[in-house]
C-alpha cells in the first residue's frame, strides 16, 4: 500500500476513533444526566414519604396525647367527686366534733 493510501487510511480510522470517542462521551453524559435525575427523583420521593410519615406519627401522638388528657381530666373528676361526697359524709360528725369541743372549751372556763 503506498505511503498516500496509509496516510489516508490512518487518517479514517483516526476520524472514525474521533466519532467512536464522541458518541461515547455523549452517551456518558447522557446517561449520567438520567441518573442525575432519576437521583433527584428518588430523593424527592423519600423526602416526602419521610414528611408524610412524620406528620402521620405526629397526628398519632396528639390522638395519643388527647386520650391521656382525657383519661386523667376523668380520674381527677371522679377522684373530686369521691372526695366531695366523702367530705359531706363527714360533716355530721365535724360539726358534732366542733360541738364537743367547744362544749369542753365553755366547761373548762366555768
Amino acid at each position: 500500500m503506498p505511503r498516500p493510501e496509509v496516510l489516508e487510511r490512518i487518517k479514517s480510522v483516526e476520524e472514525e476513533a474521533d466519532e467512536i470517542v464522541a458518541l461515547a462521551e455523549k452517551d456518558r453524559d447522557e446517561r449520567i444526566a438520567e441518573a442525575r435525575k432519576r437521583a433527584e427523583e428518588i430523593r424527592t420521593n423519600a423526602e416526602e414519604q419521610a414528611r408524610e410519615h412524620r406528620e402521620e406519627r405526629l397526628e398519632e401522638a396528639r390522638e395519643e396525647i388527647d386520650d391521656e388528657c382525657e383519661r386523667v381530666l376523668r380520674e381527677g373528676e371522679q377522684e373530686r367527686e369521691a372526695l366531695a361526697d366523702d367530705a359531706k359524709r363527714q360533716v355530721g360528725d365535724v360539726t358534732d366534733y366542733v360541738v364537743s369541743l367547744f362544749e369542753e372549751d365553755v366547761h373548762a372556763q366555768t
